[in-house]
């Protein structure tokens, strides 16, 4: 596991809690992420709960992005509503999120304390299917 820790992007946290506490309503969407694209540029999302297992707030906005022309992401957040604050991305999250962007940082909470580490910090071992991947290594 790498100890390198970025720098917490504060405005990047805002602009999630933001949505969480103006668009996330009733159970359908409980968790709104935030992602800051290369080029400066915010982009947020929230997710679509379904029993199904629908998407998660971080995978609607891999798609939000893309439909914006923001395919390189730098780094992400997500924050519940009802003020549960910062969320870690859940397993599935963490996959897809490497896989599209593998040098991504997350930011985390964990206790009382917010950082931002690197996706594959998140998921140590992870398995590899795409061929930018291992370039990367």
């Amino acid at each position: 596991m790498t100890t390198q820790t970025h720098p917490v992007d504060h405005e990047l946290i805002q602009a999630a809690a933001h949505v969480a506490r103006t668009r996330c309503r009733g159970d359908n969407h409980t968790v709104a992420a935030a992602a800051r694209a290369r080029d400066g540029r915010i982009v947020t999302a929230v997710n679509a709960y379904h029993f199904t297992g629908g998407p998660c707030a971080e995978l609607v906005l891999i798609g939000a992005a893309a439909a914006e022309g923001a395919y390189e992401l730098d780094t992400i957040v997500a924050v519940g509503d009802r003020d549960r604050g910062v969320a870690p991305p859940c397993g599935r999250c963490r996959q897809v999120l490497l896989d599209y962007f593998p040098a991504l940082k997350v930011i985390v909470r964990e206790a009382d304390r917010i950082r931002t580490v690197p996706i594959t910090d998140l998921l140590p071992d992870s398995y590899v299917w795409a061929d930018h991947q291992l370039e990367a290594e």
